[in-house]
């Protein structure tokens, strides 16, 4: 049933005028031409919006061919299996890299000025200098080391949180997963995120360098590793591995726990089960925890996400990592430890969000269920 009534029928109700046989009082044109003008706009917005849902329906129909085709092709994927995870790693890779290299514009500013906090006076300063100084292309300063360590990274954290949040549900037995299931979930995703980043590392150290020095030191990725190991070795490419530790696997057990706890809350709240709710309705709900999820990474990751830009730009060769930590808090303190904070927030929970949309998106595009929500045995039993 359309929204709104058509012109016609709206037509021969309120611009009819009776015919009085004594005296025949016709409406100014200006007038009706105004009024026919808007029964025009409401009809060209009733078009509009059938159009919308004939292009969703045949979206949503094009999707499931493409579905069906892959699921085909593949074959049946079992939970758990070698094919499920493969699967959930290939996942992770298409939510990771993609959307992290879509923020690197504001990851970029972040880094400067997180390395020093004077040289722009905000964001929109910042994007203004650069694009000024170096072209539009200049704010996607490090964008292709942040794509393929983030792949990388994306991939491994996802695949390995699968394997080890039933790796540690198996250790603990069906009713102390469920009782301990947050447990299992941080257990899980620093497991995971511990191997992730021995992936990231390298290009994270190609990428913050290019970030905050100006110019760029590098053109790119393996020219940017090919520099770093001529002048430091292979080791060079990962002095950042312990703060990126304790900056990314905090940042991951909150991203994972909290994810599946709020998504949890949000199925609980809703009327009737998580089955009941169509598969675009679940991805709007994981776009939804992810970026509340992704809040709460922002802020608890943030103090050694800023160690980590200021090490891999300011940290001497061969000073010890206690030393180069103690020294830098001394020049900054502990409130240039949240520097850049509010805009890190909005590129975490964004990316956060579309990262669990996409990788969620993927598992159901693979006839997998969707993550969080239903628990580990309602899983199993789709």
């Amino acid at each position: 049933m359309p929204l709104f009534p058509s012109m016609r029928a709206l037509s021969a109700t309120f611009t009819h005028t009776p015919v009085d046989n004594t005296q025949k009082r016709q409406e100014p044109a200006p007038q009706r031409r105004s009024i026919e003008h808007l029964y025009q706009s409401w009809d060209v917005a009733e078009d509009a919006q059938k159009k919308a849902s004939q292009l969703s329906a045949a979206a949503t129909q094009e999707f499931s061919k493409a579905s069906n085709a892959a699921q085909k092709q593949v074959g049946q994927i079992e939970l758990y299996s070698g094919k499920y995870y493969a699967t959930c790693t290939f996942g992770g890779l298409m939510a990771c890299g993609l959307t992290h290299w879509g923020v690197t514009p504001l990851d970029l500013v972040k880094c400067r000025r997180q390395v020093d906090s004077k040289l722009y006076k905000g964001n929109l300063d910042g994007w203004r200098t650069i694009i000024r100084q170096e072209g539009f292309s200049g704010v996607y300063t490090g964008g292709s080391p942040t794509f393929f360590g983030y792949s990388v990274q994306g991939a491994l954290k996802y695949g390995c949180y699968e394997f080890f949040k039933k790796f540690y549900s198996d250790l603990a037995g069906e009713e102390n997963a469920t009782k301990y299931k947050t447990s299992i979930y941080l257990a899980g995703s620093a497991s995971a995120e511990f191997f992730a980043d021995i992936g990231l590392c390298p290009f994270e150290a190609v990428k913050v360098r290019m970030q905050t020095t100006m110019p760029p030191f590098a053109k790119g990725t393996w020219d940017g590793m090919s520099k770093i190991i001529a002048a430091e070795g292979v080791g060079g490419l990962y002095k950042g591995i312990t703060p990126l530790w304790g900056r990314q696997i905090p940042y991951t057990m909150m991203k994972f726990a909290s994810f599946e706890t709020i998504v949890e809350m949000i199925y609980h709240r809703l009327p009737g089960q998580k089955s009941d709710y169509s598969k675009a309705a679940q991805t709007g709900v994981a776009f939804t925890g992810g970026y509340l999820a992704g809040i709460l990474c922002a802020i608890i990751s943030h103090p050694a996400d800023v160690m980590v830009s200021k090490l891999n730009a300011n940290r001497a060769p061969g000073e010890a990592f206690g030393a180069a930590t103690s020294r830098i808090y001394k020049e900054i303190g502990f409130g240039g430890l949240w520097s850049g904070l509010p805009i890190r927030i909005v590129m975490i929970g964004t990316l956060t969000g579309l990262q669990w949309m996409i990788y969620d998106s993927f598992k159901i595009f693979m006839g997998l269920p969707t993550t969080g929500g239903g628990g580990q045995k309602a899983e199993e039993k789709k």
